[in-house]
């Protein structure tokens, strides 16, 4: 199919279609951090018990972006895409009815499941309707739509909760999605490439470059999931704030990261993706310790110094995985990166932070985590294909 080379008329659009599919996957798989506190009160559950949540979602995100990976590029990633938000309409309309906080878990596995299988279809997808001196552009583009997911779920949940409880929020996300899943089977053409041979799956899992590259993801994903998925809980329950207030703080944090997300398509093509990844974890790092040692006075000047340089990191990471493998194993290699990534840093982490917030407190882990992701930051200079 002959590729975009610009970004107006058609491309523009087809590109918009997408972000704005982005941005709802992203926004209901992240509309539970908001409205975690409410969650706990109503089903009196502890602060581990209620992160958990978190992990069910990311490990059916990471079961699903590893199919994803291996089988959408022979049954066509728009038609994967298209599944997706269909299931994820239906569940929307199905979470309403839940009333045993277990049955929770069950959904919010199924929710990541299907939400999982969009991004190992889109960026290949991407990759086929736009020439590869775009792709940098094209890619942040398109990834400013969880930037922006981020920054707007705490005011659209504060909003619907002025007209509906928590469940009325999901009824509306169904309404959303079926939309969504119409719409989109018109504006996009079908993309089919052949499943990688076995041997190669074999020599991918094998690959340095997918290990670094899987480590870096779970300390990024770590750094921005699992932070913000415990925020409305650090701030509200340790940090004694109102809870409209602490999504407010969460949600306005994550406003500069909106510029950052887009802005990063021109560096990209410009500075040295290796440097900008290092530096991008290191301050990262730096700022996510800072978290976990200011007062409340200052938490909100951290929260959005470290929304606005993690945020960074996706874009680029997206670049440098588009980059490092080639066109056959690029929906694979993303769908094994993402599992990972998910699972542990955007399912694992927030486990382990709300139960450090149990045992001890929250302030402990989140140091911790910031240790980690900024001494993961070294790792990005064992990524050879990138020289």
């Amino acid at each position: 199919m002959a590729k975009y080379t610009n970004l107006q008329g058609k491309a523009l659009l087809f590109l918009l279609c997408l972000w704005f599919l982005w941005f709802i996957n992203f926004t209901l798989r992240m509309v539970f951090s908001p409205i975690l506190p409410l969650l706990e009160d109503e089903f009196i559950v502890n602060h581990a018990q209620a992160s958990g949540i978190f992990v069910f979602l990311s490990v059916g995100y990471g079961i699903a972006v590893i199919i994803s990976g291996l089988f959408s590029g022979r049954f066509g990633y728009k038609k994967s895409i298209i599944c997706s938000l269909l299931f994820l309409g239906l569940i929307s309309f199905s979470i309403p009815f839940v009333h045993k906080f277990w049955l929770l878990y069950v959904f919010a596995f199924v929710l990541g499941f299907s939400v999982g299988f969009y991004i190992p279809s889109a960026i290949p997808l991407i990759t086929e309707y736009y020439s590869e001196n775009n792709w940098g552009k094209v890619i942040a583009i398109h990834d400013t739509g969880a930037s922006i997911a981020i920054f707007a779920t705490p005011f659209i949940s504060l909003f619907f909760l002025q007209f509906f409880s928590w469940r009325g929020i999901f009824m509306v996300f169904g309404f959303i999605f079926l939309a969504a899943a119409l719409v989109f089977s018109f504006a996009c053409s079908e993309v089919k490439v052949g499943n990688p041979p076995k041997a190669l799956f074999r020599d991918l899992v094998k690959t340095p470059s997918l290990r670094t590259m899987a480590i870096l993801w779970i300390f990024g994903a770590g750094a921005n999931l699992g932070i913000y998925s415990i925020i409305p809980l650090y701030l509200s329950k340790e940090l004694g704030l109102a809870i409209g207030y602490a999504n407010t703080i969460l949600g306005i944090s994550r406003l500069g990261a909106i510029g950052v997300a887009i802005s990063c398509g021109f560096l990209i093509d410009r500075f040295n993706l290796r440097w900008v990844m290092f530096l991008v974890l290191l301050i990262t790092g730096c700022l996510t310790v800072l978290m976990g040692v200011v007062s409340a006075r200052f938490i909100g000047i951290i929260l959005f110094l470290q929304a606005f340089c993690v945020t960074a990191f996706f874009p680029v990471g997206l670049v440098a995985i588009a980059k490092t493998f080639n066109r056959e194993m690029r929906s694979l290699a993303t769908g094994i990166i993402l599992a990972l990534s998910i699972v542990s840093g955007g399912g694992l982490i927030p486990y382990f932070l709300g139960l450090s917030g149990d045992l001890y407190s929250f302030r402990l882990g989140i140091i911790i985590l910031g240790v980690f992701v900024a001494l993961s930051s070294r790792l990005v200079f064992n990524l050879k294909e990138l020289e």
